[in-house]
C-alpha cells in the first residue's frame, strides 16, 4: 500500500464518522421529570383557582408522557384533556386557535369548518405546544372547566418551566 492509498483510506474513514455523528445528532426530547412539573403548573393554577382539572402532557410525536386526574374532575375530562393534547402536538398549534379556524373569531364560521366534524379532533381551548428553542417537545392538554379555564391552566403549565425551555 503506498501512500496515496493511505491518505485516501484516512480521509474515507474520517468523511464515514463525520457523516455517522451527524446522522445521531439529537434535538431535546421531552422527558418524565418536565412533564410532572408543567402537571404541577397546571394544578397549582387549578387550586388557585377553585378548579377541578385533568391534563395530559405528549411528547413531539403525541406520545402520552404523563396524565393527572384531580379529585373532582368530570370523568370526561379525562379524555377531553387527551385528545387537546394529542390534537395540539399533533398541528403543533393551540386548540384554541383550531376553534378559530373551524368557527371564526365571531363564530360565525371559519376558513376549515371540518376540523369540527373530524373523528377524535378537538377545537376547544385548553390544548397547547411548547418547544425548547426551535425544537418542538410537545403538548399539553387541560380539561374540566371552561375553555377558557382550560387554556390558562395550560399556560400556567407551560410557565412554570419556562427556564427550562431555552
Amino acid at each position: 500500500m503506498n501512500l496515496k492509498h493511505l491518505i485516501m483510506g484516512l480521509a474515507l474513514v474520517t468523511s464515514a464518522a463525520s457523516f455517522q455523528a451527524n446522522a445521531f445528532d439529537s434535538a431535546p426530547v421531552l422527558n418524565l421529570e418536565t412533564a410532572q412539573k408543567i402537571a404541577a403548573g397546571c394544578q397549582a393554577k387549578a387550586v388557585k383557582e377553585g378548579w377541578k382539572m385533568s391534563v395530559t402532557v405528549v411528547d413531539a410525536g403525541a406520545n402520552p408522557i404523563y396524565f393527572e386526574r384531580m379529585n373532582g374532575a368530570y370523568i370526561a375530562s379525562a379524555e377531553l384533556s387527551r385528545l387537546k393534547a394529542v390534537n395540539s402536538a399533533g398541528m403543533q398549534l393551540p386548540t384554541s386557535l383550531l376553534e378559530e379556524f373551524s368557527f371564526g373569531k365571531d363564530k360565525k364560521g371559519g376558513p376549515a369548518p371540518g376540523l369540527a366534524n373530524l373523528p377524535g379532533f378537538v377545537t376547544l381551548a385548553g390544548g397547547i405546544p411548547f418547544s425548547a428553542g426551535k425544537d418542538f417537545l410537545g403538548a399539553v392538554g387541560v380539561s374540566g372547566g371552561m375553555p377558557e379555564q382550560d387554556a390558562a391552566c395550560a399556560q400556567a403549565g407551560i410557565d412554570a418551566v419556562k427556564s427550562l425551555l431555552k
